[in-house]
C-alpha cells in the first residue's frame, strides 16, 4: 500500500516538481564520495556551446544513464568505517556512467560519418573537460541535411529562470566565496539547506570553469565552514556564461538565452 508519506511517492513528486522547474535529470558529477550533481539543462547548454560548428545543427539532447549502467548490477552499500556520504537530492541518478542521445541537421558538403565522429568527439570532450561528466555513449541521429546557404547554428532552447539567492550565514558565505561560483541559487528549497544529517548546497558556476573542480571547492569550503561535521552535497543548477567567460550565461537562466 502506498501512503502520501511513503518515500517513493515523495521523491516521485519532488522529481516531477524538479522537472517542471526546467532542470531536467540531476546527474553526477564524479563518485559518491564527492557527493555532487549537475542539472541536465545546465549540462546541455555547455555542450550546444561546444556543438557549435559549421555545418551542423544541434536539435534535441538529453543525458541518461548509459546502457552499461542501466543493465548492471546496484551498488553495493558502503562497509563499516566507510565516511559517510550526503543523500542525492530527490530524483537525483546515482553515479553512473553516462549517455548523451543527440539529433543533429548536417550540410552536404561533408560526409555524414564525419560530421558525426566530430560532434561526437565534441561533446565528449566538453562532457570530460568543462563539466566532469562521465560518458561512455554517444548516439547521434541525423534528421535533415542542410541546404547550401542554411544558417551553421546551435538551436536555442529556452530555459526557465535559475532563482538567484543571497549568501546568509557563514556556511553559505564560504560556499559564495569559491573562485567559479557565481551565485548560489535556490531551486530546490534554500540555497544552504541544513538537515539533521547532511547539508546539500545549491551554486550556479562560471563557464570558464570546470563544473566539477568548482562543486569540490565548494564541498571542500562548506565542510569547513561547519560547526559541525555533516556530509555535504552539492548541486550545480547553472553554468553562467561561456568557456572564456566574455558572453551572456550558457544555459540562460541567469542572464543570457536558454539552450
Amino acid at each position: 500500500m502506498t501512503t502520501a508519506r511513503d518515500p517513493q511517492r515523495v521523491d516521485g513528486w519532488t522529481a516531477a516538481v524538479r522537472e517542471r522547474l526546467g532542470l531536467g535529470r540531476l546527474l553526477p558529477l564524479g563518485g559518491p564520495a564527492e557527493g555532487a550533481w549537475i542539472a541536465e539543462t545546465a549540462a546541455a547548454a555547455v555542450l550546444r556551446g561546444a556543438a557549435a560548428h559549421p555545418g551542423t545543427v544541434l536539435g534535441k539532447l538529453r543525458i541518461g544513464p548509459a546502457e552499461e549502467a542501466m543493465a548492471g548490477a546496484p551498488a553495493a552499500p558502503p562497509g563499516p568505517g566507510a565516511p559517510a556520504v550526503a543523500p542525492a537530492p530527490p530524483g537525483a541518478l546515482p553515479p553512473v556512467p553516462l549517455r548523451i542521445e543527440a539529433e543533429f541537421s548536417a550540410s552536404l558538403d561533408r560526409p555524414l560519418p564525419d560530421a558525426a565522429a566530430a560532434l561526437r568527439s565534441a561533446l565528449l570532450t566538453a562532457a570530460a573537460a568543462r563539466l566532469g561528466l562521465k560518458v561512455t555513449e554517444v548516439d547521434l541521429t541525423v534528421t535533415a541535411l542542410l541546404a547550401d546557404g542554411a544558417p551553421d547554428q546551435v538551436t536555442a532552447r529556452t530555459a526557465p529562470a535559475v532563482p538567484v539567492a543571497g549568501a546568509d550565514g557563514p556556511v553559505a558565505e564560504a560556499a559564495a566565496g569559491v573562485p567559479g561560483v557565481v551565485s548560489l541559487t535556490r531551486v530546490l528549497g534554500s540555497p544552504v539547506l541544513t538537515a539533521a544529517d547532511h547539508v546539500r548546497v545549491e551554486v550556479a558556476t562560471a563557464g570558464n570553469r570546470a563544473a566539477r573542480e568548482v562543486a569540490r571547492s565548494v564541498h571542500t569550503a562548506v565542510t569547513a565552514a561547519l560547526d559541525r561535521p555533516l556530509p555535504v552535497s552539492v548541486l550545480v543548477t547553472d553554468v553562467v556564461g561561456p568557456a572564456d567567460g566574455t558572453g551572456p550565461s550558457g544555459s540562460g537562466s541567469i542572464g543570457g538565452s536558454g539552450a
